[in-house]
């Protein structure tokens, strides 16, 4: 009964968001508040909620800090020199201009931050997409794609750390057999962006844009804004490594690096009082935004494992599977990876679902590496989720519905984890025979 209540909340919810009957702050509230006293719970549905706001809180305030750090490294210039190298190495041309967003997009998303990527990419690649009149949903589907790629993947992004730890599994073990899966799939993202920046320009063909001159259209971009602080541009390098060392060492919570970073940036950069509190509201609205749907999304996945409908739909999975199609499990994880890494966050997912699946396996003489390295090939999918935080601040960056965004890399995302669970069959990372 619960698993039946949890998947028709999930379809409900899912075509309310992408008819847009609802917007997704409402219907990540209510969706589940309605469930919850279909399914007997009134009793508690105000303690789920409230657990699952806690639950995202230190994500929120993750994007609020980083929203305002990288905001303010944006207004420096700090990223204006690649941006000016890809800009004008593109010029006017679609297909060659979403290329150039993917291979940017790959190389920032190593770092293993969605907002990072999102942030960068859409300040560097966004205004030229406006200016000539490309689709900027199509910026969208590449950088989400590429996050997809580099971050789910490598074992310092949180899909595969989450899955590393909650099997207890080796990270090299877990990496290095899925390493050409990872290459095969980035070399497949620049290949879809070679395909919809084709599709563009058969559309909206070439611009040839001034190169030189008080009119070059890099100038226009990159225009001169008193905000500018081109001489501390080595200082402000070096604060952004800083805080992105201290987040690979761990050396306090994301959102206290992202905190410190910040005052910093603002400290350093603008220390007029007047300048500071202009530079803070400029950014306000868009980090405001983001945190309301995060706090949302904390309702909705509060409510889906506070009632345990999560763990009857996982636990009816695993009852689902034939017995003779044991050694077909890992193909199995990685093809529902998809679906249930879309309605979950990633630590319900890797944390409550994953060790049922890999105990499951476990009884057809299935490593748990396997199981963990199959877990992480709907990432695409699961990027696609408003659940997914960065994902929030993606679609407000290029001023799109979640529903439009949705709609437009659904096909994209799906053909993303089908070709990287084929490479990670055909290169040994899955095997379908124990």
């Amino acid at each position: 009964m619960l698993a039946l209540l949890g998947l028709a909340m999930v379809v409900v919810f899912t075509y309310l968001i992408m008819s847009k009957r609802l917007s997704p702050i409402v219907a990540l509230t209510v969706v589940p508040i309605v469930f919850a006293l279909i399914g007997g719970f009134g009793g508690t549905t105000g303690k789920m909620m409230l657990d699952g706001l806690k639950m995202v809180a230190p994500s929120a305030a993750l994007l609020l800090f980083a929203i305002l750090f990288f905001g303010l490294m944006i207004d420096s210039g700090l990223f204006d020199p690649l941006i000016r190298k890809i800009l004008k190495r593109v010029n006017g041309d679609p297909m060659k201009i979403a290329i150039g967003t993917a291979l940017l997009s790959l190389t920032v998303a190593l770092d293993g931050d969605g907002t990072t990527t999102y942030m960068i990419t859409c300040a560097a690649m966004l205004p030229l997409y406006k200016r000539i009149g490309m689709n900027p949903m199509i910026l969208a589907t590449i950088a989400m794609l590429s996050l997809s790629i580099m971050s789910g993947l490598s074992p310092w992004g949180g899909p595969a750390t989450r899955a590393i730890a909650a099997l207890g599994v080796d990270a090299g073990e877990y990496f290095i057999p899925l390493l050409p899966t990872m290459i095969g799939g980035a070399a497949w993202v620049v290949f879809t962006a070679f395909l919809l920046g084709r599709a563009e320009r058969k559309r909206i063909g070439n611009t040839l844009l001034q190169s030189g001159g008080g009119d070059c259209y890099i100038k226009a971009i990159l225009e001169d804004t008193p905000h500018k602080r081109p001489k501390l541009a080595y200082v402000n390098l070096l604060l952004v490594i800083g805080v992105m060392i201290a987040l690979v060492m761990g050396l306090a919570h994301s959102a206290i690096l992202f905190l410190i970073g910040f005052v910093l940036a603002l400290m350093i950069n603008y220390p007029q009082l007047d300048i500071q509190k202009e530079r803070i509201l400029a950014h306000s609205g868009n980090a405001m935004t983001v945190v309301l749907l995060v706090f949302a999304a904390g309702v909705f996945a509060g409510i889906f494992s506070g009632t345990k409908m999560v763990d009857a739909l996982a636990q009816t999975l695993v009852e689902w599977i034939p017995p003779s199609w044991g050694h077909l499990f890992p193909l199995v994880v990685a093809i529902t990876s998809m679906p249930l890494t879309f309605v979950l966050s990633n630590d319900a997912y890797y944390f409550g679902v994953v060790p049922i699946l890999a105990n499951a396996a476990a009884a057809y003489g299935i490593d748990p590496v396997e199981i963990a390295r199959a877990s992480v090939l709907g990432q695409p999918v699961h990027l696609m989720s408003p659940l997914v935080a960065s994902t929030l601040l993606l679609v407000g960056m290029v001023d799109r519905d979640i529903g439009d965004f949705q709609r437009a890399t659904v096909k994209w995302a799906v053909l993303t984890s089908l070709v990287i669970t084929a490479l990670a069959l055909l290169t040994g990372a899955l095997t379908l025979f124990v």
